[in-house]
């Protein structure tokens, strides 16, 4: 001590509200994060292919082929497949919902109705959760984002992608994905492009966009920023 005042050691760990980043920091990472990913396009876009791509998993390994019989007569299910993955110490709960049959029918009026109502639920759950009484263990089980494939073949979105998107996008982040790029040109990629993200305006889609960085962001970051944005204008492409 000296003059009253107790001296800190430099080799001391200091504990205060400064570190409770790093607080919130470890005990996120210590317990895992929960995502889950809604996919739905016709059968054939490439959504299985994708996803499995993405994280390195099959998760589709006891799907069941439909004859053409079958299909005809398929109507739109829900179906749920969760892995765990864990990359640098960070554990990921991973929720894939499927939605086969969507899209694939003569007539697909109101075909996303399964699927806006299964989002509904797991918003109710997850409220009544955090109602009660143990809110320690919460399974976080809402949609987090929705990647919606559109066919590459056609003059842009179709009656069903419109009103799909529409029924969605107060619900969940929607990212339409232009699916099988590789059978367009890229003239033909760069008006397909043009031609969604111009009906998206269009009928007043709200599509996830990248939010904007804060003034105090470094420089390199803001670059990175930029380029993504650049590169998706919106509108991925698969």
């Amino acid at each position: 001590t000296s003059g009253g005042l107790e001296t800190r050691s430099p080799d001391k760990e200091y504990v205060g509200f400064a570190t409770l980043p790093n607080q919130v920091h470890r005990k996120s990472v210590k317990k895992g994060f929960d995502f889950t990913l809604l996919v739905a396009g016709e059968s054939g876009l490439g959504k299985s292919t994708l996803v499995n791509s993405l994280f390195l998993t099959d998760l589709h390994k006891d799907r069941k082929l439909l004859n053409a019989e079958e299909r005809i007569n398929q109507t739109v299910e829900i179906t749920k497949h969760t892995v765990d993955i864990e990359e640098k110490g960070v554990k990921l709960k991973l929720t894939i919902v499927d939605t086969p049959g969507f899209g694939d029918a003569v007539n697909n009026t109101e075909c996303w109705k399964p699927i806006t109502d299964y989002i509904d639920q797991q918003f109710e759950q997850y409220f009544r959760d955090e109602s009660g009484l143990n809110r320690k263990n919460i399974q976080d089980n809402r949609v987090h984002c929705c990647l919606y494939f559109i066919p590459p073949f056609g003059h842009g979105l179709r009656p069903v992608d419109v009103q799909f998107m529409k029924a969605l996008m107060e619900k969940v982040n929607v990212v339409p994905l232009i699916s099988k790029a590789d059978c367009l040109t890229p003239g033909e990629m760069k008006k397909m492009k043009d031609r969604v993200r111009e009906e998206t305006d269009k009928y007043g889609l709200k599509v996830y966009q990248f939010p904007d960085c804060d003034s105090d962001e470094d420089e390199e970051f803001k670059q990175q920023d930029r380029e993504l944005k650049w590169r998706t204008h919106h509108i991925a492409i698969l």
